[in-house]
């Protein structure tokens, strides 16, 4: 069954006070027409999941200047000046996790395990909170699996069924977050019909895209 769908009807998917993964780093490999859509669209209070807040003008910064965001869970802000503020001010809750925890904690969703244990970050305010457990002498932070209501996803190319090709460094963060939400909407560069992408490229199975739309 075709997954194709228009812009709006992606939109239509989204409500205040939902939680929203999406792909990118820095921006590349963020899907920039759905992110202007949730401007344009206004929705409120989100917490998103993103690898950092991108710049001001660009992917996810222009949420969090239009301050349509009540919480980011990211690794780094340090290139938006306004999450900083936001952040200062308490205008906006601001969880700093260290980038490859990040990732590990949204494939650990994907998976359906239970959480990892890691060392990264003993020592910081990243334990605060957490559970902390000894093993063979050594002492690990429990971390726990992130998941969201929707993920925003950026591919290169999709069939019709929602297999998915990434083009180089923009593949970043978008397959785990592929795996790890509840309804996943993808906007492709390119829509090919069934069968005309090599298989040995597809990263992401069309089996968990919900919703495929032209970028």
């Amino acid at each position: 069954m075709s997954k194709i769908a228009e812009r709006e009807e992606a939109l239509a998917r989204f409500t205040d006070n939902q939680c929203v993964m999406i792909g990118g780093f820095l921006g590349t490999g963020t899907p920039e027409s759905l992110v202007d859509g949730l401007v344009e669209k206004g929705v409120k209070n989100l917490t998103v999941i993103a690898n950092d807040t991108a710049f001001p003008g660009k992917g996810v910064g222009k949420l969090v200047v239009n301050k349509q965001t009540s919480k980011v869970i990211v690794s780094h802000i340090g290139t938006n000046p306004e999450t900083g503020r936001q952040m200062h001010a308490k205008e906006m809750e601001v969880e700093l996790v260290p980038q490859g925890t990040l990732a590990e904690r949204i494939r650990s969703a994907g998976a359906g395990l239970g959480g990892f244990l890691t060392s990264t970050g003993l020592g910081t305010i990243v334990e605060e909170g957490k559970d902390k457990i000894t093993k063979g002498g050594r002492t690990y932070i429990l971390e726990l699996p992130i998941k969201a209501d929707i993920a925003l996803i950026k591919a290169w190319k999709a069939d019709k069924y929602g297999n998915l090709v990434y083009r180089r460094t923009s593949r970043n963060f978008n397959p785990v977050m592929a795996m790890a939400a509840d309804f996943v909407i993808v906007e492709a560069e390119e829509i090919v019909e069934l069968g005309m992408l090599d298989p040995d490229e597809i990263i992401t199975p069309g089996a968990v895209v919900d919703m495929i739309v032209k970028g």
